[in-house]
């Protein structure tokens, strides 16, 4: 099964620590690069090491996909050109007082489901910077949709507590199966201890073998790489 279970500087919150997707994982500075590398490796892909807005918060204050990338201006010059090392595609700074793009913004190559919350011309900036169609929902009531749930091209994994409403919206957004769960022995915010792309998902330390085998179908990276 390719769901790795690890923690970023001693918490299995690492989802608000890192950020994955089909081409890079972002992990702050404070992480021991030899770690950082290991992440990479396990998701197939090329580490941007670097630290957001001077924080460790890298998850939380970053939304990206293949297409593109969203920091806030809070973001510094070094961390930019960091960023631009290793991401292809666009990076586009948001002039606006939100900073927990992470947190607000679920996406993946094929859709973006954002906070209600967002003004009109606010999503339309996201969803030209992300390359991507941006639909206002809520998942479980909750507009921070970038902590409820883990979205990949192959599969969407959401709060226990997603209303089938919304589940039929991220079913229309993400083009992809949607499933529910949790990570970190019973956490239903699931973006806050897993990252994920199509080759492997990396979940929090406190993760479970129940909760790993609902990770590994859902988003569809079982056994994978062992072919």
């Amino acid at each position: 099964m390719t769901v790795y279970l690890s923690s970023i500087v001693g918490s299995a919150s690492i989802g608000v620590y890192s950020l994955a997707t089909e081409d890079i994982v972002l992990i702050p500075r404070m992480v021991p690069q030899q770690k950082a590398q290991e992440f990479a490796d396990w998701l197939n892909v090329k580490l941007a090491y670097t630290s957001i807005n001077g924080s460790v918060l890298a998850g939380s204050l970053v939304s990206a996909n293949s297409i593109g990338m969203l920091v806030s201006n809070g973001i510094r010059e070094e961390e930019l050109a960091a960023l631009k090392l290793t991401f292809e595609g666009n990076i586009t700074v948001m002039d606006s007082k939100k900073t927990a793009y992470g947190n607000l913004i679920l996406v993946n190559d094929k859709g973006a489901v954002v906070d209600p919350r967002f003004k009109e011309a606010e999503i339309k900036k996201i969803s030209k910077a992300l390359g991507v169609e941006a639909v206002p929902s809520e998942i479980a009531g909750l507009p921070y949709v970038g902590s409820l749930a883990v979205a990949t091209n192959k599969g969407v994994l959401a709060h226990p507590l997603l209303k089938d409403e919304e589940r039929k919206t991220l079913e229309t957004v993400f083009k992809v199966p949607i499933d529910v769960g949790t990570v970190n022995c019973g956490v239903p915010y699931v973006g806050t201890g897993l990252i994920a792309n199509s080759h492997a998902a990396v979940a929090g330390s406190m993760t479970t073998g129940p909760e790993m085998f609902i990770i590994g179908n859902a988003l569809d990276v079982v056994q994978e790489e062992e072919k």
